[in-house]
């Protein structure tokens, strides 16, 4: 096992214990389930139940209802009869948090429960308490004195369990330890399932959620090699990204932390969470999962006997500078023009570039591309000084004038060039990961040894097949071994059939490299006829966002909304977007309830979240700054909290 997955060159699921949730089979090479939550009050019957419906008849496997009390809990066994006589069978788990009791009353009524660790048991007030071992002790047989009747219920009761830790809402005995780290969230899970392990428990789903996809991705990673080592076996994993917000930002956020994860095998069932109606969220996790089915059209990739680099820890690739690429500079964005003909200043309005005529200016955007890519042809217009042209070598050397310009090569083409020192200040040199061991790329590597070269080379690594992104990361891998610094462009290039499927495909990709440190750009096309440039553009700004790569906009980590919430978190949220978007580099969360709310955003700027019914209140931070503030002007409230904290700008 390498680290945490059987390959990190060829796909293969990880072997995991099966679990039985009802009628369905989860892990051991079963199926990746799909799965989602609803947004009803529990104690409202008749509105989860057609909740449920929707959602069952929108493809999930598994329905999660909230049961933050005894009442809730009583009431499941009410709506899992309604939801039998219409002829749903669709296992049923119930979420719990702070309340064991519920979790006892609902173990003997669904299939399957859901505790958090973090809240089940330890409490969470932001403190920092020290302990000693023994007092550490004293707390885990607390949690087995707490715990052990739910797991003795469920054994009888023939019903699974989630162990699902969040990041967001880790113990203060957790943190005071571990700290807010990803070996915190896996330490928090295994104090758990170590009891239901002795008690001969083994029913169990375990998840590692995060807002933040590298968090997340690291959690579950250090769990797969945690159980390894410990148990000499793994437990099926529950995949999210939680708080992953609403719309495009959200479908990114997981696809790049889900799909990192099932690219190397891991991970049994998912979750997608936006802030949106449940049953949307279950086309996109069909639309991630079908990635894994049948894959049979992979190229071979030599194998990797060591790994030098650590996947559970975030360092960027070292690399050196090649103008405005590589080492310290962030991550830059290449827009593919080769298939627009008769290129006018206006077609670079969708990636960020405005003209103005009648000032003969541009205003350029915060997400605005910096090269692109116009194969044959050059533009017959002034470009703004920020944009460089990418062009075929050879058209590019039958030119005159072309010291601006950035030539593109092939490998066998380039390695002729420099011989006949016919390159220029800055050249991009395609490296096709399906053929890394081939003779023209061995020749590139090895020019790539001369100094001088590597000094003005950036390779743009592309493959295809669905393995393509485990090929891409061979080559930084092959680089690493070699020494060699040069920086790297991710070239993703999608032939999915649908605009959704695309996404999935770059955010997945292009994202997985990302959160490993690798990428010193991205350049993203679709294989179709259609260039899509302004959604490639936001796509390619989206993935560099929620890798903390580069940012280019307001942050929002907004919670997929449950029974708990206590507002309208979709409506709230398009309100708070509507006069915050304009707040670069500005991270908002919006929280439907306490659960998960003070923790998720102590990653964040400001916070709002709901304490009562009509009722909330704002955080700086872990702070509370203001509290039971009435929802109608709580909005204004959250813009005079930035202002006075000096984070606010006016909209131009």
């Amino acid at each position: 096992m390498q680290l945490y997955c059987d390959s990190l060159t060829e796909y293969k699921r990880l072997a995991t214990l099966e679990v039985k949730v009802g009628d369905l089979l989860i892990g051991n090479f079963n199926p990746i389930r799909i799965q989602t939550m609803t947004t009803t009050d529990t104690m409202d019957t008749a509105a989860t139940v057609a909740q449920t419906i929707r959602c069952i008849e929108a493809g999930a496997e598994l329905v999660r209802i909230t049961a933050p009390s005894k009442k809730e809990a009583d009431n499941l066994l009410v709506i899992k009869n309604e939801l039998h006589k219409r002829g749903y069978n669709v296992p049923l788990v119930a979420d719990i948090h702070f309340t064991p009791n519920a979790a006892e009353i609902a173990a003997r009524i669904v299939e399957k429960v859901r505790v958090n660790p973090g809240n089940y048991v330890d409490k969470k007030k932001f403190e920092q308490i020290d302990y000693s071992d023994s007092e550490y002790l004293e707390e885990i047989d607390r949690i087995r004195e707490r715990f052990s009747p739910l797991v003795k219920i469920c054994k009888e009761y023939g019903t699974a369990m989630r162990i699902g830790t969040n990041h967001g809402s880790l113990s203060d005995r957790i943190m005071s330890r571990y700290g807010d780290t990803p070996m915190g969230m896996v330490e928090s899970a295994m104090e758990f399932l170590r009891i239901a392990e002795h008690l001969d428990y083994r029913n169990i789903v375990l998840s590692m959620k995060a807002s933040n996809p590298q968090v997340m991705v690291q959690a579950y990673r250090l769990l797969v090699q945690t159980m390894q080592q410990e148990l000499g076996h793994c437990y099926p994993l529950h995949l999210g990204v939680t708080e992953a917000g609403d719309g495009e930002d959200g479908r990114i956020k997981s696809a790049i932390g889900i799909g990192t994860l099932l690219e190397d095998g891991v991970g049994d069932t998912i979750r997608v969470s936006l802030t949106e109606d449940p049953e949307f969220e279950l086309p996109v996790c069909k639309d991630i999962v079908k990635r894994y089915t049948n894959r049979n059209d992979y190229t071979t990739i030599p194998p990797v006997t060591t790994v030098p680099y650590s996947p559970f820890t975030y360092q960027r690739r070292e690399t050196t500078s090649v103008e405005n690429i590589g080492e310290k500079h962030v991550p830059v964005v290449v827009a593919d023009y080769s298939k627009k003909e008769h290129l006018q200043a206006a077609d670079l309005a969708p990636i960020g570039y405005q003209y103005d005529e009648p000032s003969d200016k541009w205003n350029i955007g915060d997400a605005a591309a910096d090269y692109i890519y116009t194969g044959k042809q050059l533009p017959s217009f002034g470009l703004p000084g920020t944009l460089r042209v990418v062009i075929d070598a050879e058209y590019w050397q039958s030119l005159t004038n072309k010291q601006e310009l950035v030539p593109y090569f092939d490998a066998r083409h380039y390695v002729t060039a420099c011989q006949q020192q016919e390159i220029g200040h800055i050249n991009f040199v395609q490296f096709d990961g399906n053929h890394l061991d081939t003779e023209d790329h061995e020749q590139l590597l090895l020019q790539l040894a001369n100094a001088t070269v590597a000094a003005s080379t950036v390779l743009v690594a592309t493959a295809t097949g669905s393995n393509a992104m485990a090929a891409i990361r061979r080559l930084f891998i092959t680089l690493l071994d070699k020494n060699i610094h040069v920086p790297v462009i991710i070239h993703s290039i999608s032939h999915q059939p649908s605009a959704d499927e695309h996404l999935i495909h770059h955010a997945t990709e292009a994202g997985a490299l990302f959160l490993d440190g690798f990428g010193d750009g991205v350049w993203l096309s679709n294989a179709d006829d259609q260039p899509a440039l302004l959604t490639l553009n936001n796509v390619a700004f989206g993935i560099l966002q929620a890798t903390r790569t580069r940012i280019s906009k307001t942050e929002y980590i907004s919670c997929p909304s449950c029974g708990r919430t206590l507002f309208d978190l979709q409506e709230t949220t398009a309100r708070i977007r509507a006069v915050t978007h304009h707040l670069k580099g500005v991270k908002i969360a919006i929280m439907g309830c306490i659960v998960n709310g003070p923790g998720e955003m102590a990653d964040a700027d400001f916070g709002y979240v709901g304490s009562g019914v009509g009722k909330i209140t704002l955080y700086r931070g872990k702070e509370i700054v203001k509290r039971g503030l009435n929802s109608d002007v709580a909005v204004n409230e959250l813009i005079n909290l930035i202002r006075e904290n000096g984070m606010w700008v006016e909209k131009n």
